[in-house]
């Protein structure tokens, strides 16, 4: 890639990295030569661990959206999702609208910080398991590295053993 057609110059990315800063935080937009798309794109593209990637996962619930940043190698557990968040009704998955709305990312580059108004957060305390997780940065090819305590902070999210299971 030439230097103007870098994902490090995208509107989002930059979103991002402002959120970032604006929060105190060091981290830095890392661009992937390789896609981050998926969980699993993410692990292969970094060189790390599946569980070390955050998920972005947007649902609805009562037709407001939430965020859940779950490990890589988990699911969202939607039964309980409502209940860390303490907000009543039952959780569906987010169409492509309501995420683009809702966090001003397209599905595949959510991060989990930079959107428009701030979302009811949980966060899977498993991602503890690791000293650095990587997060969607707001584009595909585009992660930044962070930890499980200054994510907490970063989004203001609820810790919860229960919100994710184990991949099936």
């Amino acid at each position: 890639m030439n230097a103007g057609n870098s994902p490090l110059d995208n509107p989002s990315v930059q979103r991002v990295q402002t959120a970032l800063a604006a929060a105190g935080s060091g981290a830095g937009v890392v661009a992937l030569s390789e896609t981050a798309r998926t969980a699993q794109d993410a692990a292969d593209s970094v060189g790390c661990e599946l569980g070390a990637i955050v998920k972005s996962l947007i649902f609805r619930v009562e037709g407001r959206a939430v965020l859940a940043l779950v490990a890589g190698d988990r699911s969202c557990n939607t039964k309980v999702l409502p209940m860390v968040l303490e907000l009543p009704g039952k959780c569906k998955r987010a169409d492509a609208d309501l995420v683009r709305a809702a966090t001003g990312f397209a599905i595949g580059g959510v991060a989990p910080l930079g959107h428009p108004r701030p979302l009811p957060t949980a966060i899977d305390a498993s991602l503890g398991r690791f000293d650095v997780i990587y997060a969607a940065a707001g584009h595909p090819y585009c992660v930044f590295p962070t930890n499980l305590e200054e994510l907490t902070r970063l989004t203001n999210g609820r810790l919860s053993d229960d919100v994710s299971e184990p991949l099936k």
